[in-house]
């Protein structure tokens, strides 16, 4: 490890940064360095500009990948090499605004029905029952389910903040059951060893398999699920504030998108998952 690099891990512990973020941020300036062949802290704040354009134009990244290595680089620049903003100006590029597709009740029913497994059924009905992040899924432990609060801890989630969710009775139920015939210890969905946790890319794959074979043709990853859950609580008259402390959103903006897909309800839910009906085979 050179001491640059050192350095601005050091730095990005020691603000706090997730490991996710730090993974990210030293990509973008091991991206850097590579594409001019020399060191990072040698490369003019005028390249930058034009390898965020290479990136856009010549690799096809969309706008939203430049914009998280904007971000990287700019960290290095103004935090680890001390420079003062002005010189290392990295204009942000604008992103279009689109709305995530959001599936419908029907097709809920058809992606946790295909997931055979009992371990990928129930993550997915997890993700959307409580709302969580792939990335929270994967953190997910037996400990964090709560029956006699009818909660569910979500433990160092975006921003390294802990909240708790309510507990979907049916949901509860569903993982009673995945728990009782695999039998997970700490984790609440494993990995392939039992003793560790999901890698981060498993949520993302297991909903895109299931969608696959659901014969869903929407957009989106397992993140619509959350936008779903989201969707759903709106629609059955849950004030968005409610819905932004579930879902962890520092910011009340980011949780009124949620207001252009929302349709009108007349009737409350208590939770998104007991809205839907399953044929009787899948309830186990």
């Amino acid at each position: 490890m050179t001491p640059l690099r050192k350095r601005m891990i050091d730095d990005m512990t020691v603000r706090g940064l997730s490991e996710n973020t730090r993974k990210s941020y030293l990509s973008a300036v091991t991206g850097l360095a590579r594409h001019y062949g020399r060191s990072p802290d040698c490369i003019e704040a005028r390249e930058v500009q034009d390898y965020l354009i290479f990136l856009h134009e010549k690799r096809g990244l969309t706008w939203k990948s430049c914009n998280t290595i904007r971000h990287g680089l700019r960290f290095f620049y103004r935090i680890t090499l001390s420079l003062p903003d002005p010189h290392l100006y990295v204009p942000g590029a604008k992103q279009p605004s689109r709305l995530p597709e959001i599936l419908n009740p029907e097709e809920l029913v058809r992606l946790f029905t295909v997931a055979s497994n009992p371990k990928h059924r129930a993550l997915l009905m997890t993700a959307y029952a409580a709302g969580l992040r792939a990335s929270e899924l994967t953190r997910l432990r037996v400990a964090d389910i709560d029956s006699g609060r009818m909660a569910l801890r979500v433990e160092q989630g975006k921003g390294n903040k802990d909240r708790y969710v309510p507990l979907s009775p049916q949901l509860l139920v569903r993982l009673r059951a995945y728990w009782r015939r695999v039998r997970p210890s700490q984790w609440m969905f494993p990995g392939r060893s039992p003793d560790g946790s999901l890698s981060r890319h498993g949520p993302a794959h297991i909903y895109t398999s299931a969608k696959t074979r659901a014969g869903i043709e929407k957009a989106g990853g397992i993140h619509t699920l959350r936008h779903c859950y989201a969707t759903g609580l709106l629609e059955a008259g849950v004030d968005l504030p409610v819905i932004q402390r579930r879902l962890g959103h520092t910011s009340i903006r980011s949780t009124m998108r949620y207001l252009h897909l929302a349709q009108e309800r007349t009737s409350a839910t208590p939770s998104p998952l007991d809205l839907l009906e399953f044929p009787n085979a899948q309830r186990a």
